[in-house]
């Protein structure tokens, strides 16, 4: 059977698929076809824009985006990054005054989670630029925008470039909700069913399971797709946010995205988000 599937370039999504889009894992199983993959790496909010017109069959996105892409889609347990400590971060040049009335701030996509993060932060924000991830730290340098929030190696990179943070938006998340923070998950199409889905889950924990147990350097696969070349800062992004909650939601993690959900019902009044979630409740 033949299933298409979205990833994102960052070392987080290739080490977890490595193994499986690269055929290292046994995909068919007893009485049943093998599972074909055609892989598509796209940035985030590329990805999210394709959740919402249901392009593809299994796909990451930004759990920002996930309460409108229910009604299609079932939320599979492994593959995600949650965590404490892996929020977004807002940055600025040094000494300038960051006043969220008034500055122009650049956000890595309009349905990404660190939108979410940032707008539950300063609601009274109104200048907003929706940039792809990768060009933030630079037009914050530049002097294009007044303040960026950064993603992904960006927490790493952001020093280097002579910015400073003004806020660790994860953090403020902690503090409101004590959960720990869903970033970006992996979610399969509804129509395909509960079996089918349950199996790609098991597949993607196998996989990182198998990256996690390689030695040596990391693979040409993620290093090849990564926008950092160092390797060091490709371990430092994988650390942070390739983690236990990544083999498996758990209790912890469904109480997470539950309550991302429940904040995004309080702050889109009038909106109906679908009840169901998990692709492992599906028949």
């Amino acid at each position: 059977m033949r299933l298409t599937l979205g990833l994102s370039p960052c070392p987080n999504d290739t080490f977890i698929f490595d193994a499986l889009v690269n055929g290292r894992l046994e995909t068919g199983e007893p009485g049943a076809d093998g599972l074909e993959l055609e892989v598509f790496h796209e940035d985030v909010q590329t990805l999210n824009e394709w959740a919402l017109a249901g392009r593809l069959d299994v796909t990451k996105l930004s759990y920002g985006v996930l309460p409108r892409v229910l009604d299609r889609y079932a939320l599979l347990e492994a593959g995600g990054a949650l965590g404490q400590g892996v929020g977004p971060l807002l940055v600025t040049r040094p000494g300038a005054a960051f006043d969220p009335a008034t500055a122009l701030v650049a956000i890595p996509g309009r349905d990404t989670t660190a939108h979410l993060l940032f707008a539950l932060a300063y609601p009274e924000a109104g200048r907003r630029r929706f940039m792809l991830f990768s060009e933030i730290e630079a037009a914050v340098a530049s002097g294009e925008v007044d303040a960026g929030v950064i993603i992904h190696e960006g927490r790493f990179t952001y020093a280097a470039r002579g910015l400073v943070k003004v806020a660790d938006l994860g953090e403020r998340w902690e503090a409101l909700t004590g959960a720990p923070i869903p970033l970006g998950g992996i979610v399969g199409r509804r129509a395909l069913g509960g079996p089918l889905l349950r199996r790609v889950d098991a597949l993607i924990r196998r996989s990182l399971e198998a990256s996690r147990a390689r030695t040596g350097p990391l693979s040409g696969y993620v290093r090849g797709h990564a926008q950092e070349m160092d390797e060091a800062v490709m371990r430092q992004h994988i650390a942070l946010y390739v983690n236990d909650f990544s083999l498996g939601l758990g209790p912890a993690g469904r109480r997470a995205v539950e309550t991302l959900l429940e904040v995004w019902r309080r702050t889109n009044p009038g909106v109906a988000v679908p009840r169901g979630v998990l692709a492992a409740d599906l028949p």
